[in-house]
């Protein structure tokens, strides 16, 4: 495992989490609500989580002991707005105090103003379909810049607009809005918000070209909004971007997938300062769909083939079409052998190394995900995490994947060579 390549010194290296995965009790948001609800595609609830809205403090200082430079992590509208107009100054409080543990361990914050949830009350709104959601959801971006935007390092706006787009292809959701209705989970929600089921469209499932356009345009309003209140700031959005890739007699509906999925999101990102990467492996397609992982190949927790070339793919194809700098924000494997994430994670930062010594402009490498937590339908099953987390006790346990990328910030942080990569110690 080498990595011929020296990075640039401001290049960052970091774990990534998302507010719902880790925080637990997030009570007014529209995904506690799915989870809860008959029929729900949710395998289990959140609950506690990892309770790191409370334990932040020693969970941010581990990440920096491991040698790390960024922590990438989101703000949850839904605590923020929790009704429609009501901002808590408390919570805003919160995520600054978040936001300052960073600085004082030395870790760029990477914020992003919206990973998957959005406030309840949102949903009855229309959701992500809705014609005032690209408005509201600039109206909070505001809010927080107004509160916290003087110690933000790096804004995503959205996480994986483009992902119910992906999982459409793979046969899950993509529900028209008239058929709505008969989708257990969907007239359920319908009924307890009280409105038709036709306009239940939560971000993660909503693939309609009115949801394209609202998520456009959201992303738009808020990159306008955080650059009112800081010009410098680096904004971009996040995008779940498989290699895609075909067999015979799938070229059709993988050059299809490709278009709907990478491309056109790819495209949208031209002239902002930067588009998010978060690639696992590839998505391969036959005539009769999304081909099954070939035979005999080592998998992931989910029976996904461990792809980790993949990422040199995406982020070749992400600089080609937008023509912006790349960043990983998610890359990772969802595995209980550590051993396998280890070669993983290396093999995905030599693939950072090749694009760069091509030229291409990447700026961090940021891996899923700091801790074992809560992967949304599929609950506490899929282990992603480079911290172990006993969720009985709360103990952290740091992986040796951890130690492995951490020491990978640290030595090239200093513009150490090769060499010194293979002799420096482990961080703490």
């Amino acid at each position: 495992m080498t990595v011929p390549t020296t990075f640039p010194q401001d290049f960052l290296w970091g774990v990534a989490s998302a507010g719902h995965q880790v925080e637990g009790n997030n009570v007014n948001s529209d995904t506690w609500f799915l989870e809860h609800l008959p029929g729900s595609m949710f395998s289990e609830p959140s609950g506690d989580a990892v309770d790191h809205y409370h334990r932040y403090r020693e969970d941010i200082a581990l990440i920096a002991s491991l040698g790390f430079t960024t922590y990438r992590f989101s703000i949850e509208w839904a605590r923020i707005e929790p009704e429609e107009g009501l901002f808590s100054q408390a919570e805003l409080d919160h995520y600054r105090r978040m936001l300052e543990a960073c600085h004082e361990h030395g870790l760029t914050p990477v914020v992003t103003f919206h990973h998957f949830t959005s406030p309840r009350w949102l949903l009855a709104l229309g959701g992500w379909e809705g014609a005032r959601t690209a408005e509201l959801f600039a109206r909070y971006c505001e809010t927080v810049m107004a509160h916290l935007g003087d110690l933000i390092g790096v804004a995503c706006t959205l996480n994986e607009p483009n992902l119910p787009w992906l999982l459409e292809s793979f046969g899950i959701g993509g529900v028209a809005p008239e058929n709505r209705g008969s989708v257990p989970v969907w007239a359920a929600a319908a009924e307890r918000l009280g409105v038709e089921a036709s306009t239940i469209a939560p971000f993660q499932f909503c693939s309609t070209e009115a949801g394209f356009d609202v998520k456009l345009a959201a992303h738009r309003a808020a990159t306008a909004v955080i650059k009112a209140r800081r010009p410098e700031l680096q904004v971009g959005w996040t995008l779940a971007n498989s290699d895609i890739q075909s067999i015979e007699g799938g070229e059709e509906l993988a050059g299809k997938v490709r278009r709907d999925v990478n491309e056109r999101f790819l495209e949208a990102s031209r002239g902002d300062d930067f588009v998010g990467i978060q690639t696992y492996g590839r998505t391969v397609y036959g005539p009769d769909g999304h081909a099954p992982a070939p035979d005999g190949v080592p998998t992931n927790q989910m029976g996904e083939e461990i792809y980790p070339q993949a990422l040199a793919a995406t982020i070749r194809e992400a600089a080609r079409i937008a023509g912006i700098p790349v960043m990983v924000t998610e890359n990772g494997l969802a595995t209980e052998d550590d051993t396998q994430r280890v070669d993983y994670l290396g093999v995905a930062v030599d693939c950072v190394a090749s694009c760069l010594a091509d030229g291409i402009d990447v700026r961090g490498y940021i891996a899923w995900t700091a801790f074992d937590n809560f992967e949304w339908v599929f609950g506490y099953g899929p282990k992603f995490g480079l911290i172990a987390v006993d969720r009985e006790t709360q103990e952290r346990t740091p992986k040796e994947s951890a130690r492995w990328l951490g020491r990978q910030a640290q030595v090239h942080a200093a513009g150490a060579s090769e060499a010194e990569v293979s002799r420096a110690p482990q961080p703490a």
